[in-house]
């Protein structure tokens, strides 16, 4: 079978690997379109691992079900969970799924960006789930990123009436904006390096857009009733944007760092006002079962209207394109890698 092969972000190679073989408990899906992440272009994580196939936001049809498994069927329309938790440890007990060891070490295989994925028992028991008839399969590739912003929200704990801002509007920036409206959030803003990702983000509903290079506390404060945000979500790797959302967040309120930054920054928080004005300083990683079938239920009834974010569809061939598109982060938001379609 194809996969694409990924050794940095300039070098994705077709080449031909043998089909997965599955055993009992397993499922075998035929891939028909995987959404590249923004993880999936950090080389600092994923040049230590390379070559390996990458992708884990995709849909597909089983086509082939392993003995003992139960519940699903040959030709059966899906998404499949990369990481699935065990749901019996003391983090999984407690709340913290995404904390789980196990979580942390399961994966499908060889990766989305293929023809053909095994998916290992684990994963069946915890990981797939019947796309509905309303979801096509590009939308499904939404499931995966949606589920964590849902995840992030929700510890967050965002409310009617709070103001929210969004530091980076990339695809997790886009969907927190479109989450935190539906929850009734005003005023939503957002803020990028990159105007034609304001102008998306302006589309999509922000009450407010703003260059990253401005000076944000300010300007906040101008549009919010003199006032700085309820919830500051940082969704970008920038070390300046980590600073700024220091800067940014009203007292009693919440920083929520749901982007990574390069494994050696450290961030200086200033202890003493933080504590004096109760604010909250957290992070969110990944997504739960439950967090993916909320995040299904959004796509289905359209209150995420994800199809809006699909800036390109390519071909398996061309995924070192779409890696790019992605790492450059100019004029794309999704992109979508679709190995059977001719474009």
């Amino acid at each position: 079978m194809r996969v694409a092969m990924y050794y940095n972000n300039r070098d994705v190679r077709l080449e031909e690997v043998p089909a997965p073989k599955i055993g009992p408990g397993e499922l075998l899906v035929k891939v028909i379109a995987g959404g590249i992440c923004g993880t999936d272009v950090l080389e600092w994580y994923r040049l230590k691992k390379a070559p390996r196939v990458l992708g884990h936001e995709i849909t597909g049809e089983i086509a082939e079900v392993g003995n003992g498994v139960k519940g699903y069927k040959v030709g059966d329309r899906v998404f499949v969970s990369h990481h699935v938790p065990c749901n019996t440890c003391h983090w999984c007990l407690t709340g913290h799924h995404t904390a789980c060891e196990t979580l942390h070490t399961t994966n499908y295989f060889p990766g989305g960006f293929a023809e053909y994925i095994r998916v290992p028992k684990i994963n069946v028991e915890h990981g797939v789930f019947l796309l509905p008839g309303e979801i096509s399969f590009e939308e499904g590739t939404f499931i995966e990123p949606l589920a964590c912003v849902v995840r992030g929200q929700r510890l967050a704990e965002i409310k009617k009436g709070q103001s929210v801002l969004i530091l980076g509007s990339g695809i997790s920036g886009l969907l927190h904006l479109l989450l935190a409206r539906v929850k009734g959030a005003r005023p939503v803003i957002t803020t990028d390096i990159n105007e034609y990702r304001l102008k998306i983000a302006q589309k999509l509903g922000a009450d407010a857009v703003m260059h990253a290079g401005e000076d944000i506390p300010g300007n906040l404060r101008k549009i919010n009733d003199n006032r700085l945000a309820d919830v500051v979500i940082v969704c970008t790797g920038a070390f300046s944007a980590f600073k700024q959302a220091l800067q940014s967040a009203e007292r009693g309120g919440t920083i929520l760092f749901f982007a990574a930054t390069s494994p050696d920054v450290e961030l200086p928080v200033p202890v003493n006002k933080f504590w004096r004005n109760e604010m909250k300083l957290m992070t969110s990683y990944a997504n739960s079962p439950s967090d993916a079938a909320e995040a299904i239920e959004l796509i289905r009834s359209k209150s995420i209207p994800v199809r809006k974010m699909i800036t390109h569809r390519l071909n398996l061939k061309d995924t070192g394109r779409g890696f790019q598109l992605v790492a450059e982060a100019r004029k794309c938001v999704k992109v979508i890698v679709e190995p059977y379609k001719r474009f």
